[in-house]
């Protein structure tokens, strides 16, 4: 039902129930005061009759009233008049008249009660009478003494009764015009209400019927729809307003939609009807991605970034098997940089098909659709590839456990490229310290650690042998008569030999120890986690293996050179790790001075020689 049609029929019920109670109130008045006037008209002629039976019954003509009550009959709305003896009066005096009898119970009860009876007899179109029957009562007060005539009687005994029967007929007619007339202007006024109301509000009525429109579609996203078709002054002014709100509305939110949503590379298919929804969305993505270049900006390292990629990746798309790869696009390297659970791909062996088509590899489009995943036949994955740089791809490879995992991931993970996309410039700066520390801390010519290297991880080093308990075994390796090489032959066939030096230390050196130039022709090695006797066998091989070893001085002709090697234990001879090198390089001393070409071990004599020595 419309709104208009709701207040009209709300106007014509309260008219209405006002009507109906006001036409109430006039019949109960209107009836009231009508039996009100009838009941004192008739106390007033049974007040007569009794003074006018009294006189006739003093001055002796008590035998005319007949005539006189016959003549009461034709007094205006009296239908009937008649009295009543009581038994004492018929013992005293007879019967009387033979219309002075009782004629009803109401009579009786009357005369036996000595009490008012009043009987209404309404009907709305037929006869209506009140009927009135009053008591006399015997009194010797006032200047008629009742006990004188009447000596059978007692004070207050009821000597008869008169009933009057009045019609009310007059009075109803009166009140039934009355309402009529009552009806009669309460339409015509009700119509005038109606149309007069109709002319003041329908337009207003009309515009909150547009506003009504306008705004559920509004609430449902679509701020097209404007107010239309109002005429009235002040309903237009009002529209006029809305309508522009809209327009502004309308128009900004399409302009911010648009224009922030380049920020992001959520596609469309997830995009809301509602562009303030849509807002609201971009923004509370914007956030999240600028919170997260904020946090990994501040990050120490690369390894920390990654980190902190898989944990929104863990968050935002819902999977729980996902591996991080760098591709090197210069020679096509591959290199694990996170790994969540498991790499389920031959990705190492058979080279990634992602990388190599620069496109979403999805198995769900097609099965089987990378070689390297054979293993995982009839399971779901996903391997997505990002240009960081010019020189390396990142790839997100995804395992789906279960068909939910695919639906979610196939929602979400566009928003996988806005944090890879913020994420670009910090994982290439990161790379870049990476490089440029990794150069700072490498010597050129061997592309060993040099001993920036060794000085920035010596507190690194120290707090794993605190916690883990290891070992470390520490040489010190100088190249005998290395100034008559250069001398001699040259720097150049000086640097042959440190070269040379540099193989025999990487062939027989595990992955986990460091190999470092310590400076000029001094090379230091750390061997993780052995004790003495692994220490000497390292050094004697090292120090067999270069005696053995030719060196190129141009040509054909080559030369052959000793190391002498000095050796410490790591915290056995020392607790202190640089205290520890000094050890070493102790035991290197004593062997230079005990004829090259030796192993020496550290023992606590040798300190004596420290002090010689300064």
């Amino acid at each position: 039902m419309k709104t208009k049609n709701k207040i009209i029929l709300l106007v014509i019920s309260v008219i209405v129930f006002m009507f109906l109670l006001i036409t109430a109130d006039m019949i109960y008045n209107f009836r009231e005061y009508g039996i009100k006037s009838i009941d004192d008209k008739a106390h007033a002629i049974a007040k007569t009759v009794e003074h006018s039976l009294t006189s006739q019954m003093v001055t002796g003509v008590i035998q005319e009233r007949e005539l006189f009550l016959s003549q009461l009959k034709n007094i205006p709305n009296i239908d009937k008049i008649w009295l009543s003896r009581s038994q004492k009066v018929v013992e005293l005096y007879g019967k009387g008249l033979s219309t002075e009898v009782v004629k009803d119970k109401v009579d009786e009860e009357v005369l036996r009660t000595g009490e008012i009876k009043k009987v209404i007899d309404e009907n709305i179109f037929s006869q209506s009478f009140y009927r009135i029957t009053i008591p006399y009562k015997a009194t010797s007060k006032g200047k008629i003494n009742c006990i004188n005539c009447h000596t059978n009687a007692s004070e207050g005994d009821t000597l008869g009764a008169i009933t009057i029967q009045m019609s009310i007929d007059g009075s109803k007619e009166i009140g039934i015009k009355t309402i009529t007339n009552t009806i009669v202007i309460a339409l015509i006024l009700t119509i005038a209400i109606i149309f007069i109301l109709n002319f003041i509000i329908s337009p207003f009525l009309s515009l909150f019927d547009s506003i009504k429109k306008v705004m559920n579609k509004a609430q449902k996203g679509d701020y097209s729809y404007r107010i239309v078709g109002i005429n009235n002054k002040e309903a237009e002014d009002v529209s006029l307003w809305i309508n522009g709100l809209l327009e502004k509305l309308e128009s900004t939110l399409d302009s911010i939609d648009s224009k922030i949503s380049i920020f992001l590379s959520a596609n469309q298919k997830n995009k809301e009807k509602d562009h303030l929804i849509n807002v609201k969305n971009t923004v509370e993505r914007l956030s999240d991605v600028y919170k997260f270049r904020k946090t990994i900006e501040y990050d120490e390292t690369l390894e920390e970034v990654y980190s902190r990629l898989a944990q929104v990746i863990k968050e935002k798309i819902g999977v729980e098997n996902f591996n991080f790869f760098e591709a090197n696009t210069q020679n096509g390297e591959i290199a694990l940089v996170y790994k969540e659970k498991e790499i389920f791909c031959n990705i190492f062996k058979d080279g990634c098909r992602a990388d190599r088509t620069n496109s979403m590899i999805d198995s769900t489009q097609f099965k089987n659709v990378c070689p390297s995943c054979g293993a995982h036949e009839g399971k779901n994955y996903f391997c997505i590839p990002y240009s960081i740089s010019n020189e390396f791809d990142l790839i997100i490879s995804i395992y789906a456990k279960d068909e939910i995992e695919v639906e979610r991931f196939q929602k979400e993970y566009d928003y996988i490229k806005d944090y890879v996309d913020v994420a670009k410039t910090v994982i290439i700066s990161k790379k870049l310290m990476k490089i440029l520390e990794k150069n700072a801390q490498t010597d050129v010519l061997t592309n060993l650690y040099n001993r920036k290297f060794l000085e920035d991880n010596i507190k690194k080093i120290s707090a794993q042998v605190n916690r883990s308990g290891i070992t470390y075994g520490i040489l010190m390796i100088d190249i005998d008569f290395f100034k008559i090489i250069n001398d001699t032959y040259g720097h150049d066939i000086g640097d042959n030999a440190i070269k040379v030096v540099t193989e025999i230390l990487t062939e027989n050196t595990r992955k986990s120890d460091v190999a470092i130039r310590y400076g000029g022709e001094e090379f230091l090695i750390l061997l993780y986690n052995c004790d003495d006797k692994f220490v000497l066998s390292v050094a004697e091989k090292i120090k067999l293996a270069f005696s053995r070893r030719d060196i190129q001085t141009g040509g054909t002709t080559t030369i052959r050179k000793t190391l002498s090697i000095g050796t410490s234990i790591y915290p056995n001879d020392s607790k202190d790790l640089k205290e520890a090198i000094k050890y070493a390089d102790l035991a290197l001393y004593k062997a230079k001075n005990s004829g090259r070409n030796c192993v020496v071990k550290f023992v606590p004599e040798l300190k004596n020689l420290q002090h010689k020595s300064k």
